[in-house]
């Protein structure tokens, strides 16, 4: 039997998990890596601990299987996609840390941007906004507060990537990306499907720095670092990958990932779909089929909310004890946590909002506090929703789940009172690295078809809606509220 290695690098760790032919888990090895927070709003990560610790759970994973080289049939890769990396092409070495898709310190030089007038061009060439999340931005910083930087990037000494590009580099020593990462940085052009050459110029940002473009579903080259020669054939952005884990290959299909955030893509076909709700336009994947869109909603803080009860107030222990401590409670008994830690993302785009709680009483307990940091998950990802329908003009009928948070019922359960529709939650939950196994499994002859793959998905659980939609416009109505004293905080 052949197997599929998958390559997950994300926000909080590096995972390499084995899928069989019918999409089913076969061992799975993780490693957490480093949060680097140098001044407040800032977060990197450690390239070097990215690629050995992706390397390292490769390795492990095989071990821990019992299987070889010769059993994994094709390697495919996902990752965390805004994150940006520079480093030396003669000796591989970064010249700085990673800087993370959370990172806010380029916040002044987007508000310049936008200030200038440039960023409906920005909007209409890659269907983004301007704001520190993407990777254009930080190219910018690095080459502007590295130490001839610049001058090294001017004469064709450094390459650029994020971290998928990181990891292709090193695997296989090839300096390419797909576009599913390449629409996330500011300087691809959805409409020419390469680069922007006077997208460069506004962020100057050369593009000989650039990495070549390649399709997400393909043989790219063949790596030896896990023991003899394997093909790597497949590349995708995180939240496209889980998409595609979704198999929801075909126009109007929805899926939220509940991580460290929370993204929400609707797959809209073959052609861009321009939002009128601030939200974003994305290239889903090409695959020798062609290519698909997709648009997302970006909520920056999901389950990292849970990770602050935890080591910010130490309410629990573990992450998964927050269902049993707001399970104490009917409700939130009016208390709101609004995690605007590093800023909102869609539809607000404000990365001056802070953190806020409101609502307390002498009788708020920490059971309210849980209570209020569950539903905060789910309040943000229903707006990004109603922001979608009203943009894609397409009401939904269900929206598939994924992520570690949709173990927790009582979230699950909350989302789908909030959206009035059924959440459905797979048997497989690992959906990003499954996206990533499908996409290399297609390029190999895994899979033979979208049609093959569609017929593994299976439903766990769904959960129906329980409350009115007069209720649940009423809850909205009180978030709304509580987003509104969050915002244009930070000065």
């Amino acid at each position: 039997m052949s197997y599929v290695l998958a390559l997950d690098q994300g926000t909080t760790s590096s995972r390499a998990i084995i899928f069989d032919a019918e999409g089913t888990i076969v061992g799975t090895a993780q490693q957490e890596i480093t949060q680097i927070y140098p001044q407040p709003g800032w977060v990197e990560h450690d390239p070097v601990e990215i690629r050995d610790s992706q390397i390292g759970v490769a390795r492990r994973v095989l071990q821990n299987c019992g299987l070889t080289y010769r059993d994994i049939l094709a390697i495919g890769i996902t990752n965390q996609r805004e994150t940006t990396v520079v480093w030396d092409r003669n000796t591989g070495r970064p010249l700085h840390n990673a800087i993370v898709w959370q990172d806010r310190r380029t916040m002044d030089l987007c508000e310049s941007l936008r200030a200038d007038g440039h960023e409906s061009v920005f909007q209409e060439r890659t269907g983004l906004l301007l704001d520190p999340y993407f990777s254009g931005t930080k190219v910018r910083w690095l080459l502007d507060h590295v130490d001839g930087a610049r001058a090294r990037a001017e004469r064709g000494e450094l390459a650029f990537g994020t971290v998928d590009a990181w990891l292709i580099w090193n695997l296989i020593a090839r300096h390419c990306t797909d576009p599913s990462n390449a629409s996330r940085t500011l300087l691809y052009n959805l409409h020419t499907g390469d680069w922007d050459q006077d997208l460069c110029n506004i962020l100057e940002v050369p593009v000989s720095l650039l990495p070549g473009l390649v399709a997400s579903s393909g043989i790219l080259g063949r790596t030896e670092l896990l023991g003899g020669s394997i093909p790597v054939a497949s590349i995708a952005g995180d939240q496209q990958a889980a998409l595609f884990g979704q198999v929801c290959t075909r126009a109007g299909m929805v899926k939220n990932t509940y991580g460290t955030g929370c993204f929400l893509l609707m797959n809209t076909g073959a052609e861009p779909v321009h939002s009128r709700n601030r939200l974003l336009t994305t290239l889903a994947w090409q695959t020798s089929s062609g290519t698909q869109y997709a648009l997302e909603g970006s909520v920056f803080v999901g389950g990292a909310v849970v990770q602050w009860l935890r080591d910010g107030l130490g309410l629990i222990q573990a992450s998964h004890e927050v269902e049993s401590l707001a399970a104490q409670v009917p409700d939130a008994d009016g208390v709101m946590i609004v995690p605007a830690f590093t800023g909102l993302g869609a539809p607000y785009w404000d990365p001056r909002a802070r953190g806020t709680v409101v609502g307390l009483t002498r009788g708020s307990s920490a059971a309210h506090l849980a209570r209020a940091a569950l539903e905060s998950i789910a309040f943000q990802s229903a707006e990004v929703m109603h922001a979608m329908e009203s943009d894609a003009g397409v009401a939904l009928s269900e929206v598939r789940v994924d992520g570690g948070a949709t173990a927790n019922n009582l979230l699950m359960q909350f989302q789908a009172d909030l959206l009035g529709v059924p959440v459905v939650r797979p048997v497989v939950r690992e959906t990003t690295a499954l996206g990533a196994a499908y996409l290399a499994g297609l390029a190999t002859g895994q899979w033979n078809s979208v049609q093959d793959i569609a017929g593994l998905w299976q439903i766990d659980c769904t959960f129906e809606p329980q409350i009115s939609r007069d209720a649940a416009g009423a809850r909205m109505d009180g978030w709304k509220r509580a987003v509104e004293r969050s915002r244009n905080w930070h000065r």
